[in-house]
């Protein structure tokens, strides 16, 4: 019988192979989910992973294969695909605030007649939008679901970050450059703080193209039972239009959230 000690390395050497090509289109996939712009390119990748451009190249040509990347044949850049939307899709299916959220924010979109949102937090620095309820007129406001935000700039992101402990508050100021979105983006960090803290004390924040031009919004936060945001909801609109129907909005607004707060165990 042949010693078994050359398939045995083989094996192993096949199998660490593996293991490294599937950590790094998870690294991969990953980058794209960090990244603030839509789509990179061979050697942005290559740079922030440290890896050669031809295991780039033959991780992306993998992972296009399967539709979780998308390659614009001009500019020669990727973005996520389809596939990897399904995935997402199918995990925010799965969180019970979406499910719960649903039905009130088709309630809010019809009596607001403009775009109800829900967002919930990434991490410690963003958040990202969940769900979506658009009302049956011309011009209406959408979102893109999925997409990480800040937490500094935008009405969601500010009904976020002004209930959160101090300390957490703090921290983010500490380690989150405030950069402009729009010229409308409060990018002082004392500014911010006071900011929020009309925000925590009346209870909603209003932005008027903070996060995109042209749009204004209306967001409070939906707590749990220790007071801490689970979610967010918001009304948002053209901003023209949005800014004559402000105070029925905001009235809509806080019913709704104040409703679903306390089916998350808020009592306050």
């Amino acid at each position: 019988m042949p010693p078994r000690t050359k398939p045995e390395n083989g094996a192993a050497t096949s199998n660490s192979a593996t293991i490294a090509t599937v950590e790094r289109a998870a690294d991969i996939l990953l980058l794209f989910a960090d990244t603030p712009g839509p789509d990179l390119g061979v050697t942005e990748i290559a740079d922030a992973l440290d890896l050669s451009k031809a295991a780039v190249h033959r991780v992306l040509a993998s992972l296009r294969s399967r539709g979780l990347v998308d390659l614009d044949e001009r500019s020669r850049r990727y973005s996520l695909g389809v596939a990897a939307m399904r995935l997402g899709l199918t995990y925010l299916d799965r969180i019970d605030v979406r499910r719960v959220g649903r039905p009130f924010l088709e309630d809010l979109s019809a009596r607001t007649d403009e775009t109800a949102t829900l967002s919930v937090l990434l991490g410690d620095h963003s958040r990202i939008y969940v769900d979506q309820v658009t009302p049956d007129r011309e011009v209406i406001m959408t979102v893109t679901i999925g997409e990480p935000y800040p937490l500094y700039a935008g009405a969601s992101s500010r009904a976020f970050l002004a209930f959160l402990p101090d300390a957490e508050i703090e921290e983010y100021l500490e380690d989150t450059p405030l950069d402009a979105v729009t010229s409308s983006t409060v990018v002082d960090a004392d500014a911010l703080r006071q900011d929020l803290e009309v925000v925590r004390r009346q209870g909603w924040a209003h932005s008027h193209g903070e996060r995109l031009d042209g749009a204004a919004s209306v967001a409070a936060p939906v707590r749990g039972s220790d007071g801490r945001p689970v979610a967010v909801l918001s009304v948002c609109g053209p901003a023209e239009r949005f800014e004559r129907e402000v105070e029925a909005c905001r009235s809509a607004l806080l019913e709704t959230a104040g409703v679903l707060s306390r089916r998350f165990g808020w009592a306050g």
